[in-house]
């Protein structure tokens, strides 16, 4: 990293280290860092609560696959369905063909709105098994869902993906690895600092409320502060894929419309909630 006309070159190796020949990518990490404080947060609420690690153990999987496969699909069918419906197997797989043989690639795309729907599959099956009350996991989840945005969005900047517009401010970047010549919006890293203060503002929620878990109050907090921020930041994002070109809103604010809505129901909700 070094400074052009005071704005920073971002130029970050995407791979810190490779294991028996597969490269372990910052990506990779920032969101097994992500999923690790989201279950020491959730598992402590649990025992907050007084809830069994018997109910608590499943959760984790569930929450793993659900989030992985959504976002998947999600970055797939919501961002480039031409494409990868007519290529299944990368949109299942983490590989792509190229010059006629498979190279791995790890998952290039993942949809933070098609994860949250996975999630949302995930816990009603999780709910079947353990009998607990759909509200009342999602407001758990919701305690530790803004922190594990932080990281995502982290493991984006070592990525030097989904990249704002050019800006003259300081704190422009110049990402090399995507090609870019000129200083723009760290999108990403304001999105991180931005989840990262939800969390510190749920978790001040939740040790003076903490009799509103279940009410939709945490879950119905990070969701609505969570989106509207990623509905703002999008005006400072460069187009992620060609389609948007013009468009009045893009895909990532359309998406985010309906969770912000229910977000503010959810919070709605739990000022006339009796427990």
């Amino acid at each position: 990293m070094g400074t052009i006309f005071s704005s920073i070159v971002w130029n970050p190796s995407i791979s810190p280290f490779s294991i028996f020949g597969f490269e372990i990518r910052y990506y990779a990490l920032c969101w097994m860092a992500g999923l690790i404080a989201a279950y020491m947060i959730v598992h402590w609420a649990y025992r907050n609560e007084k809830v069994s690690d018997e109910k608590f153990e499943p959760l984790f999987i569930y929450c793993f696959l659900g989030i992985l496969i959504g976002a998947r699909l999600g970055h797939c069918l919501f961002y480039e369905p031409g494409y990868y419906l007519s290529h299944p197997i990368e949109m299942l797989l983490p590989i792509k063909s190229v010059n006629g043989s498979w190279t791995f690639t790890g998952y290039a795309g993942l949809a933070s709105h098609g994860g949250t729907i996975g999630i949302l599959l995930a816990l009603l099956l999780y709910i079947r098994k353990t009998k607990l009350k759909l509200m009342w996991v999602l407001d758990c989840i919701g305690l530790a869902a803004p922190i594990f945005g932080a990281f995502v969005r982290l493991g984006n900047l070592m990525n030097s993906e989904i990249i704002g517009n050019a800006t003259d401010l300081p704190w422009g970047m110049v990402f090399v690895q995507a090609g870019e010549t000129v200083p723009k919006h760290p999108a990403q890293l304001y999105e991180s600092i931005a989840y990262f203060v939800f969390f510190i503002m749920v978790m001040i929620l939740y040790r003076r409320y903490r009799n509103k878990v279940g009410s939709g109050l945490f879950i119905g907090f990070s969701v609505f502060t969570v989106f509207t921020f990623r509905f703002f930041v999008e005006y400072v994002k460069d187009v992620q894929v060609s389609f948007e070109e013009g468009m009045f809103l893009n895909m990532g604010q359309i998406l985010s419309i309906p969770l912000i809505i229910t977000g503010a129901v959810f919070i709605y909700r739990s000022l006339k909630w009796k427990k």
